[in-house]
């Protein structure tokens, strides 16, 4: 039988993608497992596995189409031995779809959610049609696909013959706005008009610029921020910096001042714990690693690659996979694991010369330390006579829903102690 194969969701955030590049054609037989496409997020460009064998019948997008909607039928897939002619034409053109489809012949690289009342189920379309003609349970049925897939061949050797479940619940009504729909303000024609008699180029918004326009419209109107800012003396920093550098030189390890600001606010999260947390919409959840985000600049946005468990590893390590992260980063290739999550999220400006700024939260982190730029200043010593040091000017923009004023300000008060006495980060 003919099966559709659907654009996939290949992040929480996705709603609609660029078919990049076909690897099959029609006519073409493929096995479990494949690579059939290449699709381009808002983020990164990943991989299209084939979930089922068969045969390519009709490929329904071309390459390079940008804006398909997730649960877009892009490919038509027939068992071998079926007429390639058999397979359903679609009934509208593609872009035109507003209804998701139930199954999905394909779907992106995840690890499989545990069986039980109301997880997901991951199962090819053809698997699901099997189960429903049978009566299969398919929450019953271990998977044998990519990544414990349920496939074809798990139903038809399944024992388990429990009748589906369906709810009599009426479905809702109510329209609820899409996410990462464009926020709303001035209509675009208005503002045409007020520049008309100007010379001008408009810029069609990518993926990218779309989703940051929308995520920050909404962290800003949401997300009640208040801001703590500090100072930091980075003089002993730089010395001890300096000192490391010249021990790892033989290693080809070069350590930044960043890869210190990302060691010192890990530990800061392990040593005020309640500031470890992110928002969850009717609830807080604290977290037990540090996972810090850290802001990496690219063609047309930004990206914030998050580095997993920061308190537990050595500067060099952190230093190498920030580097790994962000070179990544700006070729668009880093997975949706590596930039999504976190708690904590760090936007370093003060290496272009910005001496301080306020960031804006990323949802659901529930703080951001912007970093400026170390500039030399006047001070106050211990023995009260006056000197020069080289200060940097820190703001922590804090989700006041999750962090209170004194729970932010003990938090930074660490980060400040950490980055001034620099040996209590290899405690």
């Amino acid at each position: 039988m003919a099966v559709e194969i659907l654009m996939p969701a290949l992040s929480p955030t996705m709603e609609e993608g660029t078919l990049a590049k076909w690897l099959v054609k029609a006519g073409d037989k493929v096995k479990s497992g494949q690579i059939l496409a290449e699709i381009e997020t808002d983020k990164a460009t990943m991989e299209l596995e084939a979930v089922d064998e068969g045969i390519i019948s009709q490929l329904l997008v071309a390459a390079g189409t940008a804006g398909v909607k997730v649960n877009t039928p892009i490919a038509v897939i027939v068992e071998e031995g079926e007429s390639l002619s058999a397979a359903p034409k679609p009934a509208a053109p593609v872009a035109a779809v507003s209804a998701p489809v139930a199954v999905a012949a394909a779907v992106p690289v995840a690890a499989p959610a545990a069986k039980g009342q109301g997880a997901r189920v991951f199962a090819s379309p053809l698997a699901r049609r099997l189960a429903l003609e049978k009566g299969v349970d398919l929450t019953g049925v271990a998977g044998s696909g990519p990544h414990g897939r349920i496939v074809k061949a798990d139903v038809e050797g399944s024992n388990a013959l429990a009748p589906v479940k369906t709810s009599a619940a009426p479905a809702t009504t109510t329209a609820a706005p899409a996410k990462g729909a464009m926020p709303t303000g001035i209509m675009a024609e208005t503002v045409m008009k007020m520049y008309a008699d100007r010379a001008y180029t408009e810029v069609t918004l990518d993926g990218m610029r779309r989703t940051i326009a929308a995520r920050l419209t909404e962290a800003k109107q949401t997300i009640p921020h208040f801001y703590l800012r500090r100072e930091v003396r980075l003089d002993a920093l730089m010395a001890f910096r300096e000192q490391m550098n010249k021990g790892l030189e033989s290693r080809g390890i070069k350590l930044s001042l960043n890869d210190f600001i990302i060691k010192a606010c890990a530990l800061a999260l392990q040593a005020v714990p309640n500031a470890n947390a992110v928002w969850a919409g009717d609830r807080i959840l604290k977290l037990k690693p540090s996972d810090v985000a850290v802001a990496v600049a690219v063609d047309g946005g930004l990206f914030t690659p998050v580095l997993r468990d920061a308190d537990s590893k050595t500067l060099s390590a952190l230093s190498a996979e920030m580097k790994d992260l962000a070179a990544r980063a700006k070729t668009k290739k880093l997975a949706p694991h590596e930039y999504q999550g976190g708690s904590f999220a760090i936007s370093n400006l003060g290496m272009m010369g910005v001496e301080n700024f306020d960031a804006v939260i990323n949802p659901p982190h529930g703080a951001i330390l912007a970093v400026g730029a170390g500039i030399k200043k006047p001070v106050v010593l211990k023995d009260n006579s006056i000197g020069v040091a080289t200060v940097m000017s820190m703001t922590l923009s804090v989700d006041h829903r999750v962090i209170d004023g004194a729970l932010g300000a003990e938090f930074l008060k660490v980060v400040v102690e950490l980055l001034e006495n620099p040996v209590a980060m290899l405690a």
